[in-house]
């Protein structure tokens, strides 16, 4: 098992970095689309919901705000590009048709630039954070009240819909803005921290993290993953040669980054629990499906996003 979980890990990890640095940011993004509906289908079956009408309208759900998501900038765009044609048209009309009042009020109305408005997406990353924090302390501190929570189809479609969408909005946001290097060291920092997890588990774990939900998962599997993180943040500062305060800054996100992506895992780990399954799916040997394989990074990757804003921020 462990044989074939590393050979599909490698092959997953060689084809993810020929996409990271050779495809364009358009079909960086179609890509992470492809896998995310992948992941939708899974978490469909997770929660029980068979039917393929409901199924579609899932999907459609998903895929329309994505579409709008993905063309914001160029709808912004179009949108100012209408208005100032819109404005021009009846400007011109008042004044031909001899309409003092609506000619002078359109003589000194200074007409918002919609395209001001580009980063307003990035807000989004707030609530995104806010559920994923949520979600680590509930575990934290009540893992028997979480697993007996019942919900509403309709609410863990909710969620579903919710943590997919947001995990492909800043993961193709990361990678257009931020670039490949950047993008990939995210990758590379939640394969390093579940490996270390992993390891440092099986030689040095006794304390269970969250027996009742995940009996694998130790406390020194989740201090192990800690330090990787310290580590991949220390070896990035050292070939980039980043300041002592960005460096800091790395460490901190990283760690960050590290912990709640351990509870992405748990909370994928409820929701397989409560539908009495082991994996999510058999579409990856060894590794399950492909919620099984995103889990970790379905919960780090907008407070991963959120960090490198703030801390590109402060250096800009």
């Amino acid at each position: 098992m462990l044989i074939q979980r590393i050979i599909t890990g490698s092959i997953l990890a060689a084809l993810l970095a020929l996409a990271v640095f050779k495809l364009s940011s358009a079909y960086f993004s179609l890509l992470l689309a492809v896998v995310t509906f992948v992941a939708a289908w899974e978490w469909c079956n997770l929660i029980k919901i068979d039917s393929l009408a409901k199924r579609g309208v899932f999907f459609i759900l998903l895929a329309v705000p994505m579409f709008w998501i993905h063309f914001w900038s160029e709808f912004l765009e179009l949108s100012a590009q209408a208005l100032e044609l819109s404005v021009q048209a009846v400007y011109k009309s008042a004044k031909s048709a001899d309409w003092i009042g609506v000619s002078s009020f359109l003589d000194g109305w200074d007409f918002p630039d919609l395209r001001i408005y580009s980063g307003l997406l990035e807000w989004l990353v707030i609530p995104a954070v806010l559920f994923w924090i949520i979600v680590m302390v509930l575990i934290r501190n009540t893992p028997e009240g979480v697993l007996k929570l019942e919900l509403k189809p309709r609410n863990k479609s909710l969620i579903g819909w919710f943590i997919l969408i947001t995990t492909w909005m800043f993961l193709s946001r990361l990678r257009t803005f931020y670039g490949s290097e950047m993008a990939m060291y995210f990758f590379i920092l939640i394969w390093a921290a579940d490996i270390a997890a992993y390891f440092s588990g099986r030689k040095y774990g006794t304390t269970k993290l969250a027996p009742e939900i995940s009996p694998g998962k130790t406390v020194a599997g989740m201090y192990g993953a800690m330090t990787a993180g310290v580590l991949c943040a220390v070896v990035l500062s050292l070939i980039y040669g980043f300041t002592w305060m960005i460096a800091a800054d790395f460490v901190l996100l990283s760690v960050l980054a590290v912990l709640i992506s351990i509870y992405g895992d748990l909370f994928i780990s409820v929701v397989k629990r409560q539908r009495g399954v082991k994996d999510s799916g058999s579409l990856l040997p060894g590794h399950g499906g492909i919620l099984d394989r995103i889990d970790s990074i379905l919960a780090a990757a907008p407070l991963f996003y959120a960090g490198i804003y703030l801390i590109y921020r402060q250096v800009s």
